[in-house]
Formats: structure tokens, sequence, C-alpha cells
């Protein structure tokens, strides 16, 4: 079965040999940008390749499109074929953070139309924890093309504000519920959320060792912050479009698929003073 939610560190041993495989190194603090690269020229798992949240998984900010709005679909998919990806070829993406940036890039290989990605469960600290090899060499790959087939898996700010009040549409925001209240804001210039969003701190789908939780608990509580909704209607939003995916990846391991990003997430939103704020 090809891997389309999370891998074991088991299984990705069994295949750093495999041709058809690519792993990327995802790691990255919000707090030092330089952190993630230096991390992995220290060690990294054995063929993994770097991609920075900033530089590779996010395109140029604007001072209207949040901190981490999309990148270009093609230099995006220009970037993964360098690496060796094509339409054949399974991805696994890591980090050290739960799956927090790791994510990112599994979301959006599926938004270019690539459904073979997985995510390492347990990540790296997994890995290393088992005793198994590490490696400070870059790999070089002959160069593979990646076919895009963009998929609608995304909505505008537009899209939120024209939806608030809906009772078919929830927005839920994937922030420390600290954050979503408006206390303790360090990143946005504006603190509150979304009205009508519900929080959903993507680390409750992690157990205590940072591995995501059985497919059945997930499944159960989203189910009970849907109330009905179907996942088509709901749209995961968090700081700057990177910990939605972690929401997006557990309903999609709970077998509840078909929820969308709001890319530009808060900071989009609170970058323009006539949308509405709620605090708690």
């Amino acid at each position: 079965m090809i891997p389309t939610t999370l891998v074991s560190s088991a299984r990705l041993a069994d295949r750093l040999e495999d041709p058809l495989w690519r792993i990327f190194d995802c790691r990255h603090l919000l707090s030092d940008p330089a952190a993630g690269r230096a991390a992995y020229a220290r060690s990294h798992l054995p063929g993994a390749f770097f991609l920075h949240l900033d530089e590779d998984l996010s395109g140029p900010t604007n001072g209207r499109n949040g901190r981490h709005p999309l990148p270009d679909p093609l230099l995006l998919a220009g970037k993964l074929g360098a690496a060796g990806v094509s339409a054949e070829t399974q991805v696994v993406a890591y980090d050290d953070s739960g799956g927090m940036f790791a994510a990112r890039l599994w979301w959006l290989l599926r938004w270019l139309g690539h459904a073979r990605v997985a995510v390492l469960d347990g990540g790296i600290d997994q890995w290393i924890g088992e005793g198994r090899a590490v490696s400070t060499a870059v790999p070089t790959s002959t160069p593979a093309i990646l076919e895009i087939d963009l998929r609608d898996g995304v909505v505008s700010s537009d899209d939120v504000l024209a939806g608030l009040g809906a009772e078919c549409f929830r927005v839920i925001d994937a922030r420390s519920p600290d954050r979503f209240r408006g206390e303790n804001e360090t990143l946005d210039a504006v603190g509150g959320h979304i009205p009508g969003a519900i929080n959903r701190f993507f680390r409750d789908n992690l157990d205590a060792s940072g591995h995501f939780r059985p497919a059945i608990d997930l499944r159960r509580e989203f189910l009970a912050l849907l109330a009905g909704i179907d996942p088509a209607q709901v749209v995961m939003s968090c700081g700057s479009g990177v910990t939605a995916c972690h929401n997006l990846l557990a309903m999609e391991i709970a077998g509840l698929p078909g929820a969308r990003l709001y890319a530009g997430s808060w900071s989009e939103w609170c970058s323009d003073p006539t949308r509405p704020v709620a605090r708690l």
C-alpha cells in the first residue's frame, strides 16, 4: 500500500535505498529561520534533501498575504523535480516538531496533485531514538519532471468573509488556545481570531511521545468539532497556513478528507483592519 498520510521509521528504513523514494528534511524554527538548515548540516536522515519553510515551501510576502503565502506551484514542482521527484516517487517528509512543518510539504504535494507523500511519524527524534543511522552528506539526484495537477483545496480571505455566520461553513484554528483567545500574541500584529472560528490546537493530534494519535480517536474528536458539518465545508486556519496543514493531515488520518486550507490564515486576515476580529 502506498503511504499517503504517515509512514513508520521501520518502513522508511527498509526503503532508504529505493530509487523511487525521496526524503525531505523540513526542520524549522519560527523564532530562528536559520536553525533548520543548521540542524540539517549537523546531521539528517541518509539521503534526505533539505527544504526551507520560508524559501522553498512559501512564496514572497507583501504585508497583506500572510507570513507564509503559498509558493508558486511551478517553482515548487521544479525544486522537487531537481531532487528526483516524479509522479512515481514516494515522498517522505520529516521534522523534529511532531510534523508541524513536514505536514506543510505533505499538503503542498497533495495540492500539486501528488498523492504519494507521507509524514514520518515521530520524526527524526524517533529515528535517532531507535539508533538508526544519520548522515552529513548532501545527496544529489538525476533531475525528474513533476507534472502539476493543481487541486482545488484553498480558500481566500473573501471566501472566509463571505462564509461568516453560515451554518454550513466552519473555520477551525490550529493555534494554541491562548493565541486563539487573543492572548500572548508574539508573531502577528493583532491578537484574536476569525469570528465564528473554533479552536483545535494542532498538538492535540499527537500523543505524549510526539506520534499521531490513533485514527479512531482523531475521528471522534473531529466529528465532535464538525457537529454534523461535512468536511468539505471545513476551512483550516492557523497563524500563517502551516500548522493548519497538521489538522488537515489529522483529518485525513481520521478518514475525514475534503477540508480546505485558508493559506493566508490569521496573519493575512488581521493585515486588513476592516476585517472583523473576535477575542475570548
